[in-house]
């Protein structure tokens, strides 16, 4: 695909010329941090999110450490978030009530200085979608915005394809156009203020300045409906208990998920399929802490 690409201070594949693989102690330690807080400090994730994976999105909060509320009615949602520490909003099963009740909540997490993902599901397959999500951008400060390329791709530039709620076989990130996706991630980046993850085989999570170019995970985790809604889920439970450091709690999330979807298919047997598969990939994370996301990361920086 053709990424759009703003220019600027980068080379001609927009990353810095500092490129390197990420095999650092320091980084990898930052990564260990990352996961280890969120253990400690337990926050309470406030969730709007849709109804075909918010028992998967609730179970893996709990996995990694953090505590799930799940609630979307506008009478309460303010009044919820104030209890809370974080707030996850994702547009899967979108509707008329939820449109009023999540931009209640942003704000109000917001006021509060509370961490705010957004998942914008299926952005591109209707216009509600789309415009849901362009003005939960304008109204709400969000610390990351998570989605497919081709969800990203639509908020960025205003059209895009869709199949459903994945991503369009024609907007894949390739090793081939790597350098061209991290450009356009990190101008959008840039443009929304926030940090952008852009998931996929290969996943790219960026500020704007520095991009996480992460490897992990596996094929078979595109058979699960929800892998993306959990992931959003346990980005807000990362980002809100590393709220100093969004970029690297938003990429040890991603990294554990992936890392987690690998453990998963180790456990697999011929009689397995996408259901235990997705029992085994929230096993992975409760097993999972800091020292085991610091062996199993595989990621560069650009």
């Amino acid at each position: 695909m053709n990424f759009p690409v703003r220019k600027g201070n980068t080379d001609k594949s927009g990353c810095r010329s500092d490129t390197r693989a990420a095999a650092g102690r320091g980084e990898r330690k930052m990564l260990k941090q990352m996961f280890d807080q969120v253990r400690e400090k337990s926050p309470l994730i406030h969730n709007i999110t849709n109804y075909v994976t918010v028992n998967d999105c609730a179970n893996m909060v709990l996995a990694c450490g953090a505590s799930p509320i799940m609630t979307d009615d506008a009478e309460e949602v303010a009044e919820i978030q104030t209890i809370c520490a974080g707030l996850n909003i994702n547009i899967g099963t979108l509707n008329s009530r939820t449109i009023e009740s999540m931009k209640i909540a942003g704000k109000r997490a917001n006021e509060l200085g509370h961490p705010t993902v957004l998942d914008p599901v299926g952005v591109g397959a209707s216009t509600l979608r789309t415009e849901t999500a362009k003005t939960l951008l304008r109204e709400v400060k969000f610390a990351v915005v998570r989605g497919n390329i081709s969800e990203i791709k639509t908020l960025a530039v205003g059209t895009g394809t869709t199949k459903g709620v994945d991503a369009d076989i024609a907007d894949r990130v390739t090793k081939e156009n790597l350098d061209e996706a991290v450009a356009f991630a990190k101008a959008f980046a840039k443009e929304a203020g926030a940090v952008i993850a852009i998931t996929g085989a290969i996943d790219i999570v960026t500020d704007g300045k520095t991009a996480y170019c992460i490897y992990n995970g596996h094929p078979m985790m595109s058979a699960i409906t929800g892998t993306g809604c959990q992931l959003s889920a346990l980005t807000a439970a990362f980002v809100t208990a590393n709220k100093d450091h969004p970029l690297e709690a938003a990429a040890a999330a991603v990294c554990a998920m992936g890392l987690a979807g690998e453990t998963a298919h180790e456990r697999l047997t011929p009689q397995d399929g996408n259901a235990t598969y997705r029992n085994y990939i929230i096993d992975a994370i409760y097993r999972m802490d800091g020292d085991a996301l610091e062996r199993g990361a595989k990621y560069e920086i650009k």
